[in-house]
């Protein structure tokens, strides 16, 4: 854990936030500044900045991050209509936090390329 780390601290509940979902290894919350009808924010519990620091080991924290997000799809009403699950690595990419997160995104219609 990074006590400078917002998602850190969300995880250790020393930052409030409205939260979804969790398990022993991972957490679900609601994004504070929402660009979807849905957003929610998909986060290991472990501190791993990006993508990048995933070693062998974390399959299964992958697994239930993957399996939460289609829960909460189906939760939020947006499992029919389709959503999206993405996560920026890096400044260029757009990461502002340096936590790995995934971004569950859903309620309007996506357009391509995102950015």
């Amino acid at each position: 854990m990074s006590s400078s780390c917002v998602f850190c601290r969300i995880v250790a509940h020393e930052e409030p936030a409205q939260i979804l979902h969790s398990t022993d290894t991972i957490l679900a919350f609601r994004d504070i500044d929402p660009q979807a009808p849905t957003h929610v924010q998909l986060i290991p519990k472990e501190h791993l900045s990006d993508v990048r620091d995933l070693e062998d080991r974390h399959g299964a924290t992958l697994a239930d991050l993957f399996q939460a997000a289609a829960h909460l799809a189906k939760a939020e009403g947006i499992d029919r209509s389709g959503w999206r699950l993405v996560a920026n690595v890096g400044h260029d990419a757009g990461q502002s936090v340096y936590h790995l997160h995934f971004h569950l995104l859903g309620g309007r219609r996506m357009s391509w390329p995102p950015g």
